[in-house]
């Protein structure tokens, strides 16, 4: 099935950036929301990612208006839509509330992808008329940039509906990383949230400041982690006996280390102690945007991997 009406459900943040990745692919978008002047706030978030994606070659000329709706009532948002794409609150009985005022609206056959950072497919499913074509597609901040998309099946999720969203997903140039099934967190942010822990733990013990950890990862790990992940990167620590040889002679060393790992709680003490060195190390970029250097960062790595993979490194 072509994919060329979207509806959005939800114009926060996550759904303004959709919604302009989606504008890029010639698809013809309409975002529902129910706060006070939320066309204008989604409007303003499309007009200042274009630039970015008309940079990366997605996006041709000035902002498609034309092909941009706005609305407030969810059912009547869904008529007609190819493809929903649900950005609400990350709570469970909201996000129930919205599938059934979708479901009230939408074509049967239309798959509903929820852009849940950590709630469970199966849970979001429950008590739906449809739930086969229900999904859980958790992009990366901000979506139109940062091409992973964690599609996610629950118990009642149909095969056809994960295919069709897999396909949509990299028809808009997104790295889709298909679970076998659904877990807190995914993938990604299970990942995210093991190495933050231990940043945590650093922090709260006076091992190092909240700015050195940001640094020991930017110019350390997080520069091949942009170009590898973990089982790649430690392959090629390897040498010539890649993985098999790391892992039996060096295999003993992340064991220690693991050993060695904090189980941090957020309580009140820790709390502000992290404030504070954030409060600092954001104090320290002085007149420096962080959205803007992070987003012009973003698309230069995103141009740089692209030439690589190319195989046009040198030039």
């Amino acid at each position: 099935m072509r994919i060329e009406a979207i509806t959005i459900v939800g114009g926060g943040l996550i759904g303004a950036s959709w919604a302009a990745l989606f504008l890029a692919h010639g698809a013809r978008v309409t975002v529902q929301d129910l706060a006070e002047g939320f066309e204008a706030r989604v409007a303003e978030e499309v007009g200042r990612a274009w630039p970015d994606l008309v940079a990366l070659g997605m996006a041709r000329g000035d902002v498609p208006i034309d092909r941009l709706r706005f609305a407030t009532d969810t059912a009547r948002a869904c008529e007609g839509a190819d493809f929903i794409q649900e950005c609400g609150p990350d709570r469970i009985e909201v996000k129930r509330a919205i599938m059934e005022r979708i479901e009230a609206g939408a074509r049967a056959d239309a798959v509903i992808a929820s852009s849940t950072s950590s709630l469970l497919a199966s849970d979001i499913q429950e008590g739906a008329r449809n739930p086969e074509r229900i999904v859980v597609a958790h992009p990366f901040n901000p979506p139109h940039l940062v091409p992973l998309v964690e599609l996610v099946p629950g118990r009642q999720t149909g095969a056809g509906a994960m295919d069709t969203a897999r396909t949509f997903y990299e028809s808009i140039g997104r790295e889709v990383v298909a679970l076998k099934r659904d877990v807190v967190g995914h993938v990604a942010n299970r990942l995210s949230s093991a190495l933050f822990r231990e940043a945590v733990h650093i922090v709260a013990e006076g091992i190092a400041s909240a700015e050195d950890v940001d640094r020991a990862v930017m110019h350390g790990p997080g520069l091949r982690w942009a170009l590898m992940g973990p089982y790649l990167t430690y392959h090629l620590g390897g040498g010539a006996g890649g993985f098999r040889h790391y892992i039996e002679h060096l295999g003993p060393t992340q064991v220690a280390r693991w050993a060695e790992l904090g189980t941090p709680d957020l309580d009140p003490e820790t709390v502000e102690k992290l404030i504070a060195g954030v409060d600092d190390l954001v104090a320290g970029l002085g007149d420096v945007d962080p959205v803007a250097r992070r987003d012009a960062g973003l698309i230069g790595l995103l141009d740089l991997k692209r030439r690589i993979d190319g195989g046009d490194a040198q030039s």
